[in-house]
C-alpha cells in the first residue's frame, strides 16, 4: 500500500502534525507520521492470535522439536517478507531433570507430587509432549535430608528477622515462597549461609485464591501449578555457564561444570502450594511475624523442625544447540548503522504469554516494514529483527550472540528494542534515559485500545491517581515527560545494554491482567487469549509502540538521542544514595545506641517476640562531591545540546555516530566490583535482587553491603563516566 493512498486514512485516524518529532524537522516529521499511519493499517490482530495458537501449540524450549519447528516457521516468515535471515547456533549447557524426589519424613510422612493436573477445559495442558517437568534450571545434583526453616521470601532483610530470632539455616532445608527477589536469589543466599537446600513455592495469598478464582474458573495460579525458572547466578554473568565472555560456538573454549561459577551450590526445587501445605503444616517453632502469615489454612511457623524432609535431584547436564533466527533488511541510507528488535521464542513448555505474545508482536512489526519496503519505504538503518533461543535458561541465545558479534555490535549497532511477553492494560517502558524523550513521543502517538486516548496518556492518568510514591504522583501531573524507568536483568536487553553499552529499552503492556500461569503447565494459548488479552488487541498495539521506536531510530535524521533525561535521573539516583547512607546511619547509631542502653522495644519493626537486632560499625560519611559535581557539567552540557537541536536540523554521519556510540562512555571495561561482566555504571541487576535494578551500582550496592573501602573509589568511577558522557555532549555541541 503506498504512502500515496493513505493520506486519507491518515487525516482521518489521528490529527499529527501538531508536533515535530525528536530527530526529524517539521516536513519530515510529517512524513514519518504518514509512514508511522501506514505501519498500523498492516498490524492484524487476527494474525497475531493465529501466530500465537500455532507457536504454543506444544512445548518448545530449548532443544526440542518443536523448539526447532517453530525456528523454522519464524524464519521462513521473515524470507518471504524480503529479510537476509540466517538460523545462528551455539552449543550451551542444558540441564533437564531426570530424578525429582521430596518427601517428609517427620513428624509424619507425605509424598510430594511434584506434577501439574491436565484440565478438560484447557487442551493444551494434555498436550505433554516434550513436557518439562517442575524444576529450577541450573539447580546442583544431591540428596539431603534435613529440617525445614522457613525463610518468608528469603531476602536479605528476611534473613535478618531470623538472626534476630536466633534462628540459622545452617545444615537445614530452607522453604521461601516466590516473590519478594528473583528466584535464583533464595538458593544464593541460603547457600551462603549454610542451607543444605532450598524449597521455593507460590503461596496462594499472593499467585492464588488468595488474589482471585483459580483457573481454569479464573486466572490465578491453580492448587497444583508451579513456577518454573532458571536460578543460575545471572547477577554474577548471564549466557552459556561454560563460556563466559565468548560466544558459545562449536570451537569455543569451555569450563569444566564443576568450574562454572553460576551454577547453584545447593539443591533447589520448585513446588506447587498443594504440595507445601503438608510439608509448612508439620512444621513447629515460633509463629511467623505477621507480615510473613501466608494463604495457606494454618498457622505459619518458622521451625527449625520439627518437619524433616528428603529432597532428591539429578539431572541430565547435556549439550543441546541453541537457534536463534536473525532477520537483516539493510538500510537505504546507512546500511552500517544497526537498529536491533528482539524477543525470544523459547518458553517454559508452551509459553504463550511468555514470550510468545511479544514475539508475534514482533513479527507484525516485521511484516509491516517489509510491506513498507515494497512499496519504496525502506528504513534508512539497517533493521535486525531476532528471535532469541534459551532465554528461559539464563538468556542464553542472545547473551552467546552479542559475546560473539561484540566488535561488530560495538561499531555498528544504534540501540537495542527488546519484549518479552505482553498483556493487557497499561504501557510500560524502561530502558535507556537517552532515548526517554522519544520514548514519551511515541506514546503520546499510539492510541490505546480499551480509552481512545493516547497510551501515554492513560499511563499518566494512572501514575497520579493509584501510585503509592508521592514524588511519581507529583511527576506525573507536572514533570514534562514521564520518566521511563532503569532497567535491571530478566530479559535480552541485558548483554546489549550491560555489557556492550547499547543503549536499549524494554516495552510491555501490563496492569489489567494476572499472570497467574507464569512459568507454568498453565502459560497456554486458552488462558492468554481469555484472560490475559481477548483479541490479541493489546498484542496490536505493543506492535505499534515497538514498531514506532523501531522505525524513528531506523529513519531519523538526527538520532533521537537527548540527554536531559540523562541528567536527571542520574541526579535522582545520586540523591537517593545519599539518602540511603543518611537514613543507614541514623538506623545503626539508634540500635547501637538502645543496645547499649538495652533499650530495644523501640526498634523491633512491629514484632514484639523478636529478640535485639544484631550491631553494625557506624557507616562513615562519604564524600558525593565528585558525583554532584559531575552531574551538575552534564546536565548544563544536555540543556545546551537540546537548545542546540531544537530546530531539527539534520545530524552528519558522524554526529549519529557520536549520538549512538554515547551509553558507551556509561562503561567500563574493568566492570562492577565482583562482577566484571557487567560493565554499565548507570544501570545494573542488583547482586541480591536478580531482577531488579540497581542504579549506580558500584557506589549504591557498596554502601548496602557496608563494604566502606570501597565506596570512594566507586564514586570515583561513576563520577568519571558521568564526566566521559559530558564530554561526549559537547562534543555534539562544538
Amino acid at each position: 500500500m503506498r504512502i500515496a493512498t493513505l493520506a486519507l486514512l491518515f487525516m482521518s485516524t489521528v490529527a499529527f502534525a501538531q508536533e515535530t518529532i525528536l530527530g526529524f524537522n517539521e516536513s519530515d516529521s510529517l512524513s514519518q507520521q504518514e509512514l508511522e499511519a501506514a505501519f498500523d493499517s498492516e498490524i492484524n490482530s487476527a494474525e497475531l492470535d493465529e501466530w500465537l495458537r500455532i507457536l504454543s501449540s506444544e512445548p518448545h524450549h530449548v532443544g526440542t522439536r518443536k523448539g526447532r519447528e517453530n525456528v523454522e516457521f519464524i524464519a521462513e516468515k521473515f524470507r518471504s517478507w524480503g529479510f537476509d535471515t540466517e538460523i545462528a547456533e551455539y552449543e550451551i549447557l542444558f540441564p533437564s531433570p531426570k530424578t525429582r524426589e521430596l518427601e517428609l519424613v517427620y513428624p509424619t510422612r507425605y509424598t510430594a507430587t511434584l506434577e501439574e493436573d491436565a484440565l478438560p477445559e484447557d487442551p493444551s495442558t494434555s498436550s505433554v509432549a516434550d513436557l518439562l517437568p517442575p524444576y529450577n534450571a541450573f539447580s546442583r545434583d544431591g540428596e539431603v535430608e534435613g529440617e525445614l526453616v522457613f525463610v518468608n521470601y528469603g531476602t536479605p532483610a528476611d534473613y535478618d528477622i531470623l538472626d534476630r530470632y536466633g534462628i540459622s539455616v545452617e545444615g537445614k532445608i530452607a522453604v521461601s515462597r516466590y516473590g519478594g527477589s528473583w528466584r535464583g536469589i533464595k538458593p544464593k543466599l541460603a547457600g551462603e549461609k549454610g542451607a543444605i537446600a532450598t524449597i521455593i513455592y507460590s503461596d496462594p495469598a499472593d499467585d492464588g485464591y488468595g488474589r482471585g478464582d483459580t483457573y481454569p474458573d479464573g486466572p490465578f495460579k491453580h492448587e497444583s501449578a508451579v513456577q518454573r525458572g532458571s536460578v543460575m547466578d545471572m547477577p554474577t554473568y548471564p549466557g552459556d555457564v561454560l563460556t563466559p565472555f565468548i560466544g558459545a560456538t562449536a570451537d569455543a573454549k569451555r569450563l569444566k561444570r564443576e568450574d562454572a561459577p553460576t551454577i547453584t551450590k545447593i539443591p533447589v526445587l520448585p513446588i506447587s502450594y498443594r504440595d507445601a501445605l503438608p510439608l509448612l503444616e508439620a512444621m513447629g517453632g515460633e509463629v511467623v511475624p505477621e507480615q510473613w502469615q501466608g494463604g495457606l489454612p494454618i498457622t505459619y511457623h518458622l521451625g527449625p523442625g520439627p518437619a524433616r524432609v528428603r529432597l532428591k535431584l539429578e539431572f541430565n547436564w547435556d549439550m543441546v544447540t541453541a537457534y536463534n533466527v536473525i532477520a537483516r533488511m539493510p538500510g537505504s541510507e546507512h546500511p552500517d548503522q544497526w537498529i536491533i528488535r528482539g524477543n525470544h521464542h523459547d518458553g517454559w513448555n508452551h509459553g504463550a504469554a511468555d514470550p510468545l505474545s511479544g514475539l508475534v508482536a514482533l513479527m507484525s512489526e516485521a511484516q509491516a516494514l517489509s510491506r513498507l519496503a515494497a512499496a519504496g519505504n525502506k528504513p534508512a538503518r539497517t533493521v535486525i529483527y531476532a528471535a532469541w533461543d534459551a532465554e528461559e535458561q539464563g538468556l542464553i541465545g542472545s547473551t552467546e550472540w552479542v559475546e560473539d558479534h561484540a566488535e561488530e555490535l560495538d561499531e555498528h549497532a544504534v540501540a537495542y528494542i527488546n519484549t518479552d511477553g505482553n498483556s493487557r492494560g497499561f504501557v510500560n517502558i524502561g530502558g535507556s534515559h537517552v532515548l526517554e524523550k522519544m520514548a514519551n513521543e511515541v506514546m503520546r502517538d499510539v492510541i490505546d485500545p480499551q480509552t481512545g486516548v493516547s497510551v501515554g496518556e492513560r499511563r499518566r492518568a494512572n501514575l497520579q491517581v493509584n501510585s503509592n510514591n508521592p514524588r511519581t504522583r507529583d511527576e506525573a501531573r507536572n514533570r514534562e515527560d514521564l520518566r521511563i524507568s532503569p532497567l535491571g536483568s530478566g530479559s535480552d536487553y541485558s548483554p546489549f545494554l550491560q555489557h556492550l553499552g547499547v543503549a536499549s529499552l524494554n516495552i510491555s503492556f501490563s496492569g489489567e491482567a494476572a499472570d497467574g500461569s507464569y512459568h507454568t503447565l498453565y502459560d497456554t494459548y486458552e488462558h492468554y487469549t481469555k484472560w490475559r488479552d481477548p483479541g490479541m488487541v493489546y498484542g496490536a498495539a505493543l506492535a505499534k509502540v515497538a514498531g514506532r521506536a523501531t522505525l524513528r531510530l531506523a529513519n531519523a535524521p538526527r538520532l533521537p538521542f537527548e540527554f536531559t533525561g540523562l541528567s536527571d535521573n542520574i541526579a535522582l539516583y545520586i540523591e537517593e544514595i545519599e539518602t540511603l547512607a543518611d537514613e543507614m546511619r541514623e538506623k545503626t547509631a539508634e540500635i547501637n545506641s538502645m543496645l547499649e542502653s538495652g533499650i530495644y522495644d523501640l526498634v523491633l519493626d512491629q514484632n514484639e517476640s523478636l529478640g535485639p537486632p544484631k550491631s553494625n560499625s557506624a557507616v562513615p560519611h562519604f564524600n558525593f562531591a565528585p558525583l554532584k559535581n559531575a552531574i551538575s557539567e552534564l546536565d548544563l552540557a544536555s540543556q545546551e545540546y537540546k537548545s542546540n537541536s531544537s530546530d531539527g536540523r539534520s545530524a552528519s554521519k558522524a554526529e549519529n555516530i557520536l549520538l549512538y556510540t554515547s551509553e558507551r562512555e556509561l562503561i567500563r571495561t574493568a566492570g562492577l566490583p565482583g562482577r566484571p561482566w557487567f560493565t554499565h555504571h548507570i544501570y545494573a541487576p542488583g547482586f541480591y535482587t536478580g531482577y531488579g535494578v540497581k542504579t549506580i551500582p558500584g557506589v549504591r550496592e557498596a554502601i548496602e553491603q557496608r563494604q566502606y573501602d570501597l565506596v570512594a573509589q566507586q564514586i570515583d568511577t561513576a563520577a568519571e563516566v558521568i564526566k566521559g558522557m559530558t564530554a561526549r555532549v559537547n562534543q555534539l555541541n562544538q
